[in-house]
């Protein structure tokens, strides 16, 4: 990673206004003396943790940050795609085809014969939550062709069944096609997951439901985050928060608000987001029980998940860690990925503190099950991790870990 020239003699000035010597800075920060030394005289540069640390701790607000180029994100992601319409061949097609716009399928091409589609789906609504189950411990590349599959067939249902249940058969589809955007970006294909979360928001339409295709935004929202695109992370977050929309939805986006606000340092932003999350995720839906549970079903609290995770990006690791440890403790054990997700941003808090052992500890438990459910996402987490360890390469913890995290970054890269 480069920085600007500005970087290291602004990171001195505030340094200086502060009243603090190199010494009492290093230790504050937990950053060797002599590195902080080079990146202040423009000698090295520093990373994005170091950078939101700094800017965190000197109350620079994001401006060090901003000082700072990014190069811990992947290439930009942008718009998808788009797909050829399918609406022109028959369901037999659809079914072997690759993904294409379903919509059309499914509003102009309803079938008079009446199928027996209440049971369909029903059992296509079981299938959905048995897969959602197995997302939790299977590889995503496993599960995606059998998710797309599924996805097509339902949606080819609506397009021969009748009226009254069509948009019952239509808004399951995008259930389906969303969950399959969430497994494609797992499987490291940001491209196809769009396009699906694309497709996941036109099905919602067609069923009458705009709601769900604003949740589709706060899917779209996590693949930008994932980019480094802070602002258009905003962007998509707020469109997600209409008035009108169930509280549900609008505090999930809420939470993917304060994400993009703290990629950037931008913690009033943040903080004021997270307010808004918590608010609106304590109230209670209209109940729905027919209907899959939007979001996260395995995060007791999500507003307080997506703090902790925030504050280490704002450069607050002691009081992220506190906040993860709590809440990864609620973690069911079953939820391999959702463990995995948190937990690797858990050690990296520790890590960050200088709780090296204790960091290199809970990692250790979890690489042990990043074979089985392996996540493009998780890997960026891993990545910074082994970042982080790396300066301490002194430490017995450490050096004992570093064969397993070695396996993983290197199977992330193949």
């Amino acid at each position: 990673m480069n920085t600007s020239r500005r970087f290291g003699p602004e990171l001195r000035r505030l340094r200086l206004d502060a009243r603090l010597s190199l010494t009492e800075f290093s230790v504050a920060l937990n950053y060797d003396k002599g590195h902080l030394s080079k990146v202040e005289r423009g000698e090295r540069s520093a990373s994005p943790e170091l950078a939101r640390r700094c800017d965190a701790f000197l109350g620079a607000n994001g401006e060090l940050q901003r000082l700072a180029v990014r190069a811990d994100t992947g290439s930009a992601v942008g718009e998808p795609t788009t797909s050829p319409s399918l609406s022109s061949v028959g369901r037999r097609t659809l079914l072997a085809a690759g993904t294409g716009s379903l919509v059309d399928l499914g509003v102009r091409h309803s079938s008079e014969a009446s199928l027996a589609t209440d049971p369909l789906l029903h059992s296509f609504r079981a299938q959905f939550d048995q897969l959602r189950k197995l997302g939790q411990s299977t590889a995503p590349k496993v599960l995606l062709p059998l998710l797309e599959t599924q996805t097509r067939m339902v949606a080819g249902l609506a397009a021969e069944t009748q009226s009254a249940t069509r948009a019952r058969a239509l808004l399951l589809a995008s259930r389906f096609a969303v969950f399959t955007g969430w497994m494609a970006q797992e499987s490291g294909d940001s491209r196809k997951a769009l396009i699906w979360t694309g497709e996941a928001a036109e099905l919602a339409r067609a069923g009458g439901d705009s709601s769900l295709g604003s949740y589709a935004l706060v899917r779209r929202a996590l693949v930008t985050l994932y980019g480094g695109d802070a602002s258009g992370t905003v962007a998509l977050a707020r469109r997600a928060q209409k008035d009108g929309l169930p509280p549900r939805i609008r505090g999930l986006a809420a939470q993917r608000e304060a994400q993009g606000h703290a990629l950037v340092g931008n913690e009033s932003g943040c903080l004021g987001s997270l307010d808004k999350a918590r608010d609106l995720l304590s109230r209670k839906d209209a109940p729905n029980r027919t209907e899959p549970v939007i979001g996260t079903t395995h995060v007791t609290d999500p507003a307080a998940m997506t703090t902790g995770w925030c504050l280490y990006d704002l450069g607050r690791p002691r009081a992220a860690a506190e906040v993860l440890d709590r809440e990864c403790r609620r973690l069911p054990p079953q939820a391999l990925r959702t463990r995995a997700r948190y937990g690797f941003r858990r050690a990296l808090a520790h890590a960050a503190s200088g709780e090296i052992e204790h960091a290199c500890s809970i990692a250790g438990e979890l690489l042990g099950m990043m074979s089985a459910v392996p996540s493009a996402t998780v890997d960026s987490d891993i990545r910074r991790l082994a970042r982080e360890l790396s300066r301490f390469r002194g430490s017995r913890a450490v050096c004992d870990l570093q064969p397993a995290l070695a396996r993983v970054t290197a199977r992330a890269h193949d």
